[in-house]
């Protein structure tokens, strides 16, 4: 069974920072790209980050420069820094991976990030 395991969420004020984990069992995240989304309340799940396979990552603008997403194969864990958090980042966040080949995707079921004084 496979299963994506988010944590380290939680409420933070403005300007602090929170490090996401994404945990994977099941499946071995070397061949896997991965991704962190998220879904703030009454809107549409975004994309925030990615990696490839081979360590290639890409940001959405709102967040280049504040978040850094990484991977340690070796753990099968995908990670999310997040400094200068702002409101607007509140949200619940989900990393998602898409094997290689055959576009295969698995989700996780998402951590709260909630950004306030």
């Amino acid at each position: 069974q496979v299963q994506l395991v988010e944590s380290g969420g939680g409420l933070v004020q403005p300007g602090g920072s929170l490090r996401l984990s994404c945990a994977a069992s099941g499946i071995t995240l070397d061949f896997y790209a991965m991704a962190w989304y998220r879904q703030a309340p009454g809107k549409q799940r975004d994309l925030v980050a990615t990696v490839s396979v081979g360590g290639s990552t890409n940001y959405v603008a709102s967040v280049k420069g504040r978040f850094t997403i990484s991977r340690d194969n070796a753990k099968n864990t995908v990670y999310l820094q997040m400094n200068s958090l702002k409101p607007e980042d509140t949200a619940v966040y989900y990393c998602g991976a898409v094997h290689r080949v055959s576009q295969r995707q698995y989700w996780g079921q998402g951590t709260q990030v909630t950004v306030s004084s």
